[in-house]
This record gives C-alpha cells, structure tokens and sequence, in this order.
C-alpha cells in the first residue's frame, strides 16, 4: 500500500493508539510519531466481582440468567471510539488529507461503526493486524506489503 508523504496512520488497538505521520514518501516512508496513548485495561476478572444475575417471570414461574458483562472489552470498545472522534476531529481540522489505520480486526470494526463521513472520505487504506507493540520500521513495512 502506498503511503503519500504527510499522510497519517493510526496504530491501535483496545487500549493504546498512535497517530504517525509520513515525512518521508511514497516509496520511502518516514513515519513519525505524532500522538501516542495507553491506557490500563485490567482483564474482566479484575473488574468485575460478582457473576451474572438471575431475573423471573411476574408469575415466578421460571428464571433465567442475566447475560455477563464483559468490562475489558466493553472498555476497549469506548477506546475505539474515542481513537474515531479523534480522526474524526483532526479532519474536521484539515489536520490530515490521507489516512491508513492499522487494528487487529475487531478493533477495526469497532472503529468503523463511528467514522464520520470526512474520516471516510480521507481513508486510504485499512490494515487488519494487531502492531502496537511493534516498532516503526516493522509498521512502515508491514504497509508497504499490504
């Protein structure tokens, strides 16, 4: 995937983003890092104490169980969103012309759901894999052979 100079990328997942910019070119990308944010996502055994309820009928004829909450994915959901209403303010802003996003895939349908039109309109180019924890060089390649 070809990357135009000053293009931005966002690398994320639930619970840490970045925002990089090409400095360099198409064919020699340059990525820099713009904005970068983390935060703590306990596992769903940390965040929860109790099991599922139990609801019944008027009658008291029969019960059921309340589905379970999952609270870390739940949270890596509102960070998702709020990795889209950044894009989505940046380029109300005219901050960026092109945009690539890089997300493990359920953090890009995630994502998706809350693009605003000028987010869409400026997306170039979506990469379903998990590379947060990676470094640039390995980014800047994982796009190029996308």
């Amino acid at each position: 995937m070809q990357l135009a100079h000053n293009a931005v990328v966002l690398v994320a997942d639930g619970r840490k983003m970045l925002f990089l910019r090409n400095k360099g070119d198409a064919e020699y990308p340059n990525l820099q890092v713009e904005h970068a944010q983390e935060q703590e996502n306990p596992a769903d055994r940390d965040q929860t104490t109790d099991d599922a309820g139990r609801a019944s009928s008027p009658q008291g004829a029969s019960q059921s169980s309340m589905g379970r909450t999952d609270a870390h994915q739940l949270e890596e959901d509102r960070f998702a969103a709020e990795a889209a209403d950044l894009l989505k303010r940046r380029a109300l802003a005219n901050d960026y012309d092109a945009l690539v996003v890089v997300a493990p895939p359920r953090t890009l349908g995630e994502l998706r759901k809350h693009y605003h039109k000028e987010v869409t309109d400026r997306l170039k180019g979506e990469l379903d894999k998990d590379l947060t924890g990676h470094p640039i060089p390995e980014i800047e390649k994982a796009i190029a052979a996308a």
